[in-house]
Parts: structure tokens; sequence; C-alpha cells
């Protein structure tokens, strides 16, 4: 389950709440999964099986599943019989030695499997992610839809969409945080004064349908993008009408084209224009050096240090808030049954992972107001609802999968990864 790709420019919406990192509320004991209370899925009377493992200290993996008889192909949907198989991963940082980390591969366009993450990065284990464009773009199928942090770099800037969901980690002290970021930024000539308003963070920018056939995009006189690259994005930046100027690790620019599309060394990144915007940009870049702004924001306002160890994804749906369930009543394919990845807290600190598999007769996956009451049952006091569908994946050491994806293994845009400190 993916999103097909981000909203147009002027979306406008309301933050939500996100509390600071280093304010984390953490929930109590006596989460369902710790008491043994079945799962709030289906009948009263299902059966229900639970196997636990210990992957390393202070990190488990639980298993699932409710229900015995395999569901009726054409009553996956609607039956309350079940089976569901959810695999639940457990981070207790005060014992565990490790961090929980986000990863996205070779780069930021590229998609990559989730247990090829896991194993590439050496990880103990991990889950699918961010929403990303996927089958929106052929040429750059893992650009997230929505917040990218990676190592205290913001590489994919939040939505003003009030239904996106951001998870925070501080991976220094595997604090995690949820709500709604937002961010501004912008360019200015360090000797003019002149400034420049930027639109994205490595997104393709859109050229006007009015201007497609312009052969001078000078001319155009509707409004475009203004768009940051950097190296992370991919080998190259995307190629077209436009304008692109090219800057140093210190803002001074490099060169300007009236064409997109170049690769980028360590340290530089550029800045694309199109519509409109391709003459301001010209005329901001024309005279040495750029001085560049991205704030980004909780939903108090609060700005959020860019720190190293921060790392940041995409969401869609609070689940949990404060303890209580908060997933918002909708209609359509999405809020249906599928499968699903959950990230979330407890309020005694730790981290939770899971997975929910679905569209199978041998675990039917979960409508979203299930999805919430299985984060609730599992003790998470706060909760997000990650990518899901498809991308639903989990993958311990060397990259072997524990859940049973609903067809072969999707390829995305990023992970949340547990890596071991063997120092």
């Amino acid at each position: 389950m993916t999103l097909s790709a981000r909203p147009s420019r002027g979306t406008a919406v309301a933050a939500t709440v996100l509390a600071a990192v280093a304010t984390l509320s953490i929930l109590p004991t006596g989460s369902a999964l710790a008491d043994g209370a079945g799962l709030p899925l289906g009948d009263q009377n299902l059966a229900e099986t639970r196997s636990t493992q210990t992957l390393a200290k202070g990190v488990t993996l639980t298993h699932i599943v409710r229900g015995t008889d395999p569901a009726p192909a054409d009553q996956i949907n609607t039956t309350t019989r079940g089976p569901w198989s959810v695999n639940v991963l457990t981070i207790d940082p005060a014992k565990s030695k490790g961090r929980l980390e986000a990863t996205y591969g070779a780069d930021l366009a590229k998609v990559e499997k989730t247990s090829d993450l896991v194993r590439t990065s050496g990880a103990l284990a991990g889950v699918n992610a961010s929403f990303f464009t996927f089958t929106a773009s052929a040429q750059y199928p893992g650009d997230a839809v929505g917040l990218g942090i990676f190592d205290g770099k913001l590489l994919s800037e939040p939505l003003t969409d009030p239904a996106e969901a951001n998870l925070v980690v501080d991976a220094n002290s595997n604090k995690v945080a949820m709500g709604h970021l937002s961010w501004s930024g912008s360019v200015q000539n360090r000797r003019t004064g002149a400034e420049l308003p930027l639109e994205f963070i490595n997104h393709p920018p859109v050229i006007p349908a009015s201007c497609a056939t312009l052969t001078d995009q000078t001319t155009c006189t509707e409004s475009g993008d203004v768009v940051l690259f950097s190296p992370e994005f991919a080998a190259a930046t995307p190629s077209g009408p436009g304008a692109e100027a090219v800057l140093d690790r210190h803002g001074c620019v490099v060169r300007t084209s009236t064409t997109r599309g170049t690769s980028l060394t360590t340290g530089q990144t550029s800045l694309q224009a199109t519509g409109k915007e391709t003459v301001a940009l010209l005329n901001v870049a024309a005279h040495g050096c750029l001085k560049r702004d991205t704030t980004l924001s909780n939903g108090d306002g609060a700005k959020v240090p860019l720190r190293p160890g921060l790392f940041g994804v995409t969401g869609r749906y609070r689940l949990t808030a404060g303890g209580k369930v908060v997933v918002p009543a909708g209609t359509g394919s999405f809020f249906d049954r599928n499968p699903r990845t959950i990230a979330g807290t407890t309020r005694d600190g730790k981290i939770v992972l899971a997975t929910i598999d679905g569209r199978q007769t041998t675990s039917v996956g979960t409508t979203m107001n299930e999805t919430a009451a299985v984060a609730n049952a599992l003790g998470l006091y706060d909760a997000i609802n990650l990518d899901g569908g498809g991308s639903t994946a989990m993958a311990v050491a060397g990259g072997t999968l524990v859940n049973h994806p609903s067809g072969p293994e999707r390829a995305v845009g990023d992970a949340l990864i547990f890596v071991e400190d063997h120092h």
C-alpha cells in the first residue's frame, strides 16, 4: 500500500502536535502482550497462540496467530473468524545494546527490499517504513512521500497533509516521538538579499502543463517548483526544462544552467526551478553565494534541531496518542483489511515494531480500526501506521523474512532497523 505521489503545492492544513523527543512520555506495564489477553480481533472465542524468542539482550520477537481455520477467499475482508498472523518486535532501550535507525540503501530514488536493507546494514531486525512514490515514478520509485531524516540530514520534507504521521527517533538515546512536523525553507543571495522560497527537498519538480512545450522556459508565466537536491538523491538530478544552480559546501554558486540535470559531488547541492521560478532562480544565483535556511518544527512551533543520530520516517494516520485510540473514521480501500506495519512506544519506554499479514486466507489483515485496536492491545501508548499492503515486511539478521508478504516481497523506499552495538 503506497501513496502515488506528493500533493501539489499550495495544500494548506493545520499541523498536529508532536512532543519533543526529549520529553517523550512512556507507557505503563500491563499491556495485552504482557498479561496474556487475546488480541481484539474477530470473535472472542478464537484460539490464539503466541511464541516468543529472544533475538538479543533486550530484544524479543513474538509471533501471534489468532484463529485456526483458513478464511474463504471471498470473505477475507469480512470474516470474524480470521485468521490473523502478527509479528511483534519489542526493543527495550534500558536493556538492549544498539540503535534504532532508518536506512534507504544506495540512494533515495531507488527501492530495495526490506530484507536486503536489513542484511546490507548488518541490522538485527527491521521493518519497512515510509510511504513512497512507487509506481507513480518509474525513474524515482523510492522517493519518499513525506518526511525523511537520516542521521541528522533532512532529505525529504514533511507534507502539509494532516493524515501524515511522523516518527522521529534519536538513535543516541533511542527516544522516539510521534506527531506531525512542519517545515519551511528558503535561499537568499548573501550579497543582493534576493530570496527564493523552497517547495521541496529531493523531489522532482513539476513543469506547468502550459509551459511543457516552450523551448525557452524563461518565458513561462505559471508557477512551478523550486527544489533543493543533495547527492543522496540519485546518481544525477532530474533532467528536463527549467533551470539549475549547483552550489559548493559553502553555498557558493559553482555553475548555472538553463536546463536541468547534473551530477553532484560530495558536499555539493543544487537548486532546480520550473515555471516562472526559472527566472527567479537564475536571478538569485547570478552573483556569489547563497544562504540556505531550512527549519523543521513540531506541532507547537518549536524548532526541531537536526543533529547526527536523528532519524525520521513517514507514516499515515496516528493509531494511538497518549494511550487513546485516535484513528480517524474513513472509507475506501485504504481503510479495508490490508497488511499493516505499525511503529509505536509503550509508556515504560519500549519500542515496538509490528507487522500484520493480510490479503491471504492464512491471515486476512486488518482495517484501520482493527489496526489501532491491535496497537492499543499491545500496550502502545503512541503508535502510527507505516506503509502497508504489499510493502509490509519484517526481517531479522541476515535478511530472513519473518512475516509472509501478500505477494513477492516488494522493494521499498526505506526501513526502520535495529543495529546492535558490538563494542
